[in-house]
Parts: C-alpha cells; structure tokens; sequence
C-alpha cells in the first residue's frame, strides 16, 4: 500500500513535488505523534492514509500526523469538522490545520501559539523574542508577538511606537467578559457573523474607530 506524499525534491524543508510512498505497517493516526525518515521532506512518515507528518522538528525528526485536504480544488473538506484545508499556491500540499482558540492558556503544544491564519487560528511555532514580544512591543508578524498576544495595526494600540514595524501586540480579550486597559476596549476580531463555530468570543484590546 502506498500514498501520494509531498515531498523536497532538494533535500531540504519545502516541498516541490510529490510522488507515492509506501504507508507503514502499523501507521499513527490523526494528530499522533509521527516520526519522517531522513529528513523532514522526505515524504516518508509513519502516519496512515489521508494524513502527513507535521511540524517536524529537523533535529529529532518527530511531529504530528494531521489531516490532508479531499474533496475538490473548488470545494475542498477535512475528516475533521475544526479543521481548515490549506493549499499554498503553487499546490504541492493540501493540509488540513486544525483550528485552535487563542482565548485558552493551553490551545497548542508548548513552544506554540495561537495565531491569526487563513480565516481563523492555528497553532504555530513561538517566534518572539525574550527581549521582544510583550504589550505594546513593535512587531512585524503574526508569530512575533509573546502568547496571548496580537500583532496588531500601530494605530489601534494605545501607546504603540512601531518604529519601522507595522504594528504592536496587544491582549486577546473574551467578549463575553471583556478585560483591557483605558482606553483601550474589547473589540470583535471576526466581523459579525464570519466567526467559525468557537471562536464568536474571540476579541482584541484596541481603540474604538481606529
């Protein structure tokens, strides 16, 4: 039994074309810990059918086996209904990211945060800076900012001097129990009726008509 992989046609960590490998014999399902051979786009992993090694860590080569997108180019689907199918634009993968809630402390893995992407939020690797990353630091994207925090437009946040940047972080807020500093209010990060299901109390502190 084989499936249809991506893999690097370089050896390195992106990937640029795919090809059919075998499945293992006693393969890890959805969102178990996996392990690649090689290297981290060899398109050889331990996960079952319809699924992919990700988030490989490059030095132990463990990740996690999630979901890859099915259906249509113009309609695609995910097993899991809180998953999101991705596909960059030049097509070679198709995964489906599970959603995640940047209101709760343990919403992913240690190391990782809850970040804006797609049309909702998924779990990515922590690129902040120990130096960096607190309330109203300068940042420059989603990931860059400490956990809890949002990378958001400089003339929302209150005190915010981006310097060169495009933004400052600033607090997640529950709508249903809003917390933030004067001036500063709880306001809606989805408009009104674009929230997926989960995710409806999901605010930022920020100016009101900024």
């Amino acid at each position: 039994r084989s499936k249809c992989m991506p893999l690097s046609n370089d050896g390195g960590i992106y990937w640029g074309m795919t090809r059919c490998t075998p499945i293992a014999p006693d393969p890890e399902g959805l969102y178990e810990p996996c392990t690649v051979e090689g290297s981290v786009g060899s398109g050889l992993d331990s996960c079952e059918l319809g699924a992919m090694c990700w988030d490989v860590d490059a030095e132990t080569l463990v990740g996690t086996c999630i979901g890859l997108c099915s259906g249509t180019k113009s309609a695609p689907t995910c097993v899991d209904a809180n998953a999101q199918c991705w596909v960059p634009a030049d097509g070679v993968i198709s995964a489906c990211l599970p959603i995640c809630d940047p209101l709760e402390a343990d919403a992913c893995p240690p190391a990782q945060g809850c970040y804006p992407f797609l049309s909702a939020f998924h779990c990515a690797h922590d690129a902040s800076r120990p130096e960096a990353g607190g309330a109203i630091d300068p940042c420059e994207h989603i990931s860059s900012c400490d956990l809890g925090l949002l990378c958001a437009e400089a003339a929302v946040v209150e005190g915010c001097k981006p310097g060169g940047a495009w933004g400052c972080c600033t607090p997640y807020c529950d709508l249903a129990d809003p917390v933030c500093s004067e001036p500063m209010s709880c306001l809606a990060y989805f408009t009104e009726g674009s929230a997926p299901v989960g995710l409806e109390s999901v605010g930022f502190c920020g100016l009101e008509g900024s």
